[in-house]
């Protein structure tokens, strides 16, 4: 049988895959002794080949990978994606990492817009499009025995209402939903920096419109909190954690929408692993520099190094404190009308609702910049 180093044995993609759903779904419980998993993004990896790539992090010690579905790695649009696909699923096995699959890559379904198109667009068949993309990635992700398919909204298209947009953006999420609910796969949105989906309070305002299902989770992007969101970083996980699906992780600064390495932002560390170890959260928590790709084997080796010296340094937190976040954290969220969305994110569409239920609400939050809207 193969092993990994320290002798954990490796399972099949089945396996591993049954395993990562069970750990999905469990419900929420605050620990302090859940070890943290640790992966690093192939949208960081883009100048190295998909095999090179997976052997680089197997070797460097990484627990799992976020696999970006695109044209130079797994391309999701290629006519062999099925035999590709398990050819991944036994290179997986053989390294022992675990995976998530991640849905943002540049211009895998339109060479000339970034992220196009997406589940807001005008155009019907567009949205159509994005949402065969994510139906290819729950099945990608079932074949592969991963722990959760990654998402995200999109920008609210120019001349398009909010209630239009929120409306395009829980019909086109329906089938996926089903098909994720029958793959026993959760499907994690991630909130956005400039999209329709922006902050924690915005997921749960998709959530309730979407009836609460199961199969709905969230991604949470550290960086991202500390962006933009009005709590910091630690207290977003546990505030999000019963709904905690895939973690990304990267350096950020306020109100600057740039993916960093660790130690060139402002993020305190220590509590954000501390926080994430103590929800009992177990899947995998993903380094995310996507703009780093020149020098990717670098930034990989010393992103692991970093996080585990960092997490041998977190402060402990109580089973208590961590448990509070359930509490904390909003269980219903009224519709807000269109005009006060609208308000709360002019232009940039980047902060959360002034009238937003605690405790995502502040009344003072920065303007956010950045070149683009998503990495």
């Amino acid at each position: 049988m193969n092993t990994r180093p320290g002798g954990t044995p490796r399972g099949g993609a089945q396996a591993r895959g049954a395993r990562a759903r069970a750990r999905a779904y469990a419900p929420y419980e605050a620990s302090d002794t859940t070890p943290l998993r640790f992966g690093y993004g192939t949208n960081g990896l883009a100048d190295l080949r998909l095999d090179d790539a997976l052997g680089l992090l197997a070797d460097l010690g990484y627990d799992g990978v976020g696999l970006t579905l695109d044209h130079m790695h797994l391309d999701p649009l290629a006519p062999d994606l099925p035999a590709r696909t398990r050819r991944l699923a036994r290179r997986l096995n053989t390294l022992g990492l675990g995976v998530t699959v991640e849905t943002g890559a540049r211009y895998v379904l339109d060479p000339r817009r970034k992220h196009g198109p997406s589940l807001l667009d005008p155009d019907p068949d567009d949205r159509r499009r994005r949402v065969d993309l994510l139906l290819r990635a729950v099945r990608v992700a079932a074949d592969l025995g991963a722990h959760a398919v990654h998402c995200f909204s999109g920008i609210t298209p120019a001349g398009t209402d909010q209630d239009t947009a929120w409306q395009r953006l829980t019909d086109a999420l329906a089938p996926v939903l089903d098909a994720a609910t029958a793959a026993g796969i959760p499907l994690a949105v991630e909130p956005e920096p400039g999209q329709l989906l922006a902050t924690i309070a915005d997921f749960h305002h998709l959530r309730h419109a979407l009836d609460d299902p199961e199969a709905l989770g969230l991604t949470l992007d550290i960086g991202h909190c500390q962006c933009l969101e009005p709590l910091p970083p630690a207290d977003c996980v546990r505030a999000a954690a019963p709904w905690l699906r895939h973690v990304q992780i990267e350096d950020m600064r306020r109100g600057v929408h740039e993916h960093l390495p660790f130690g060139d932002g402002e993020i305190d560390f220590p509590p954000v692993l501390a926080a994430l170890s103590a929800t009992g959260y177990q899947g995998l928590t993903v380094v995310e520099l996507p703009r780093h790709s020149h020098a990717g084997p670098h930034y990989a080796e010393h992103s692991l190094r970093f996080l585990r010296r960092t997490a041998l340094s977190a402060p402990p937190l109580s089973a208590s404190s961590a448990a509070s976040a359930e509490a904390a954290a909003p269980t219903t969220t009224a519709p807000r009308p269109a005009q006060a969305r609208q308000a709360a994110r002019p232009q940039a569409a980047v902060l959360p609702p002034a009238g937003a239920a605690a405790p995502f609400a502040t009344p003072a939050k920065p303007a956010v910049t950045a070149e683009g809207s998503t990495p």
